[in-house]
Formats: structure tokens, sequence, C-alpha cells
């Protein structure tokens, strides 16, 4: 019976690939591939039913999870930073100042693309964004095609990997509960937990180190083959000292704001993601209305005024006791709160007439939707898949191999790259991820050290970005085709690609080689 229901455990997981292949919504065949086979479960008479009995609960702890409560903010923030034309004014600032450097287009692409990364970790805003504005200025100036389009492919995709990011979001939610489920299996009732803020810290330093292997690259290709990457001085004329500050400041601030006060432990990720919300709101007010500029830059500064008293103080209001400079903090923290209070209904009101609001909230409505409802089909499939025997199935599979923890580490982190072919990042986070992680989190590291949540879900993060530049169905490969002056050829979006998926191999290798690089600011952080 367990061989049995072993094949259909197989057979589920090659449907649902198949089915999604074929072009079928992901989140309607996920679902409808684990009823059907649950049905075939029943009729056969190895499926117990009680498994679809935790349903309901499952999809009410996704609907009340204050953690995934961050990906509509994200998103928000995404969207608008697009019709906000913040991204816009800093791609040309940045291509002003590096312009007259050979390949200093292609590094202004990199640099806006990992400041944008810092701000917002939206793929699709940002690559439409550098698509629309940078590539037509790169092919008019002469650089070839295949670097230009993966230039802005790559730099695109480092929100996905660079926090705050939505896989990292999604991937420390699903990790958290296998971290738990792996502790308790071990006979730990007191579990620690991994939060989505140690991932954040996790990822940082390497989404950096990404980064910059991006600017060597284009450095050397700038070098070895001047004539793919030519500087263009007198096109885009001289930038002076105010107008970089100028367009800097808006998504530094979002970063200081944002992952400053995560990596400071005094908001949670969805806490910090309101804050960037409302920032990205005031910049979109202050764009669309440039004689409000006053009231929105007082309610900017009030904005980190609030964060940074927060940092200071730690405010509780209604304490019986407190201090007379916490009390003065409190106040001027008050007052901020009135500012930033009057700067978000003018904001409102200005986009609101403007046409900006409506588009964003709508754009923010339909992708928090499907990832949802693909959330919540993902969730029925792992449920049924565990009903079938399938976590049993895959726990034998990977003790068995040869090469210990690192070969069962490799074989999920090839399955992983793999499925990213086929397949959106949602899906592998719930149906792979759940499946493979508590069996992972339950072998010991190379050096007989328990295994780290947050080296695995760097890994994973970074092996997931990858499937954002795979083609055929690589997100950031169809937003970039869609905006694509018409001489550039598809086959130039795809063989521009090839250099930077191996760099974010060779940086799999070296995250893989040194784990204190996903490690060490999480452990300074939480004092270790």
């Amino acid at each position: 019976m367990a061989s049995l229901a072993h094949g259909l455990d197989i057979g589920m997981f090659v449907t649902a690939c198949l089915l999604v292949m074929a072009g079928y919504p992901v989140a309607f065949t996920l679902a409808g591939t684990a009823i059907l086979f649950a049905g075939l479960g029943l009729a056969l008479g190895v499926f117990d039913p009680a498994f679809l009995g935790a349903l309901p609960q499952r999809v009410f702890g996704v609907m009340t999870s204050g953690v995934l409560l961050a990906v509509p903010l994200f998103v928000f923030m995404g969207v608008m930073l697009e019709k906000s034309r913040v991204a816009e004014l800093l791609l040309e600032t940045m291509g002003r100042l590096f312009g007259p450097i050979r390949g200093g287009l292609g590094f202004s692409v990199t640099i806006v693309g990992a400041l944008l990364a810092a701000s917002t970790g939206i793929v699709g805003a940002t690559v439409v964004t550098m698509g629309l504005l940078s590539l037509p200025t790169m092919l008019r100036w002469g650089y070839d095609p295949k670097l230009a389009t993966g230039t802005i492919a790559a730099a695109g995709t480092l929100g996905q990997i660079i926090p705050p990011s939505i896989v990292l979001v999604v991937l420390g939610d699903v990790l958290a509960n296998a971290y738990q489920k792996a502790q308790t299996d071990q006979g730990i009732f007191a579990p620690e937990s991994v939060s989505v803020a140690d991932l954040f810290a996790g990822a940082l330093i390497p989404g950096l180190i990404l980064a910059g292997l991006y600017l060597v690259y284009q450095a050397l290709v700038a070098w070895l083959r001047p004539e793919t990457s030519p500087p263009a001085p007198e096109a885009l004329g001289r930038v002076t000292f105010g107008e970089v500050a100028g367009a800097l400041m808006p998504p530094v601030a979002l970063v200081l704001c944002v992952l400053g006060s995560i990596l400071a432990g005094i908001a949670t990720p969805t806490e910090a993601a309101s804050v960037g919300a409302v920032g990205t709101l005031l910049l979109a007010g202050r764009r669309q209305a440039p004689r409000l500029a006053p009231l929105f830059l007082a309610a900017w500064v009030a904005l980190g005024a609030i964060v940074l008293l927060t940092l200071a103080f730690d405010l509780r209001i209604g304490r019986a006791s407190r201090s007379a400079a916490e009390a003065v903090a409190l106040a001027a923290a008050l007052t901020a709160v009135a500012l930033v209070a009057a700067g978000i209904l003018a904001a409102v009101l200005v986009t609101l007439r403007a046409g900006v609001l409506r588009p964003v909230m709508r754009g923010t409505g339909e992708i928090t939707a499907m990832v949802f409802a693909i959330v919540i089909g993902a969730t029925l499939f792992s449920l049924i898949f565990r009903g079938l025997g399938g976590e049993e199935m895959v726990t034998g599979a990977l003790a068995d191999l040869p090469g210990g923890t690192m070969g069962a580490v490799f074989v999920v982190m090839a399955a992983m790259f793999l499925l990213g072919f086929f397949v959106d990042f949602l899906e592998i986070c719930y149906i792979v991820v759940p499946i493979a992680a508590p069996v992972l989190l339950k072998m010991p590291m190379p050096d007989g050290s328990p295994m780290s949540p947050v080296w695995l879900g760097v890994m994973m993060g970074v092996n997931l970005q990858t499937s954002f530049m795979h083609p055929p169905f690589g997100v950031a490969l169809f937003y970039l085709r869609g905006v694509a002056p018409p001489e550039v050829k598809t086959s130039d979006i795809y063989r521009g690609i090839i250099p930077f998926v191996i760099l974010q191999l060779l940086s799999l290798a070296v995250f893989w080689s040194f784990p204190g690089l996903s490690t060490w600011l999480p452990n300074r952080m939480l004092g270790r």
C-alpha cells in the first residue's frame, strides 16, 4: 500500500508540473490536482480523509498571518514607486553620472537596480521601468543588445534577494513552520524560531555580493570587449552634486526607514513595510504636486523622526513612570505623527486627482489576490501530498543519498533550479520547501553543528532568484520582451541573461562554501 501511495505522490507532482507548463492557472491547477489525487487515494484506500479536515484551519492561518500581510504592502511600494517616477529620475541621474565611463550605463542600471531592490523587492516594476528608460538609450549609444538586456534583467531581479523581498517574506513564513516541525520531530518541544527579519539580515551581504559580481563582470566586458559597452560622454550631459543628492535621497530614505528599522530590531517586516508604503505615497504626492513639496518634505522628516525616536527610547504610551527625556520624545513623536497624517491625507487627494492612486490600488489588489490564491492552492497540494505519505518518501530518499547532508542539500537545490525553468517561485516555495526543508533542517552541517535555517533560506532565495531569468518562462524575460524595442530579438534576451545566471550559480557556490556570509549578520543582531 505504501508503494501505491508513493506512486500517487509522484503522479500528483508530475501532473501538476505538466498542467502548469500547459498554461493552466497555477492556483487552480494545484488545488484541482490535489483534489483529484485525494479522490484517487480515497478510492484505493491509501488516503485518510482526516487530512482534508485540516484545510480550513490552514487557510484561516494564511488569511490571518501577520507575516504575509507584508506582501500587499511591499507590492504597493513597488507599484507606487513605478508610478511616482522616482525610479525614472534615479535612472536618468545615474546614467548622466556614469555615462562618460566605458560601460557606465550598465553600471548605472545595476546600481539603480540594487537601490530599488533595497527600497522594495518587486521585479516587474523595476524591469519594466529600466527597460523603458535605459534600454533605448543603451542601444542608441552602441551597446550590444545581449549585454544591455542581460544587465537590465539581472539588475531587476536583485529585488528578490536584496531585502526587503517578497521571496524572502514568503520563504521566511514557510521556513519558520518547517523549522518548528523539524525541532518537534527531534523531541524539542520548546523550539527556536526563525523570522523573516533573520532572513533579511542573512540575505543582505549575499545580495550586495551578487550586485558586486554583476559590476565586476560588466567592467571586465567593457575592458575586454570595449565595442560592446561604449561611453556616452556628450549624450546625457553633466550632472551636479545637487541633482545626484536629490535623486538618491528618496530611495536611500526608504532603505533607512524600511530595512534599517527591521535590522535595528524596532519593527517587524510588516510594520516596516507599512512605513515604506507611507513613504512611497508621500513621494508620489510630491512628484504630482510640487507646490506642496514643503508639506511632503516635512511629513518625510517626521516619518524618519518617528523611526529614530522609537529606536532611541522604545516609547510606551501610558507607562506609569518615564523620564523627562522620554516625555519630550513622546511629545515630539505625537507631533511627527500629526505631520505624517497630514502628508498622507494630502498625498491621497493629490494622487487620486492625478489618476495615479486608482491604478496603483487596482494593481496591488490583482497581484496580492494572485499571490494568496497560489498560497491557498499550494497549501492544499502540500496537505494532500503529506496525506499520501510523500513526506516519508522524501525523508527516506534524501537520507539515502551519498554525500550526507551536503548531498541532500545539493539534490534539493538542483531540483529547485530545474523547476525554476517551468514553474514560478511561489509554487516552489509552497510545494518543494515545506516537503524538503523539515528533512534538511534535521540534518547536521558538515562541521557537526545544527543546520542553520538562515543559511538554508538564503541559499534557497538565491536559487529561486535564478527562476526569474530562466527561459522560457522567466518572469523578467517576459517583462523585458514586452517593453523592448522591435529591433531587439528574443534570442538576444535569452543569450544575454546566460552570463548573469552563471554569476548567480557562482555566488551560490560561494555562499555554500562560506556559510558565515549568510549567518554573521543575524548572529550579531541576536548577540550570538
